[in-house]
């Protein structure tokens, strides 16, 4: 079923520059059907916030192992 949507000429502009890329990374043609597929199901970062349901524990294990990993951490100029 398709169904008729006004868009601006922007995000149109925009849109046909994101199926181009990805149109090169798939190597295949892609839509702007596609298109929107991909936007509506990227998923960032912000999105898995509150989803780790571990233990204080946990947490404070994790930050000494960071806190170890970044003073074994230099920097080396070239």
């Amino acid at each position: 079923m398709s169904i008729a949507i006004k868009i601006s000429q922007e995000n149109y502009k925009e849109l046909c520059a994101l199926s181009g890329q990805l149109r090169v990374h798939y190597q295949r043609p892609v839509s702007l059907n596609d298109t929107l597929h991909f936007l509506l199901k990227r998923r960032t970062l912000s999105d898995l916030a509150g989803s780790w349901a571990g233990s204080e524990q946990e947490t404070v294990e994790i930050l000494k192992d960071l806190s170890q990993g970044w003073k074994k951490w230099q920097i080396k100029s070239v």
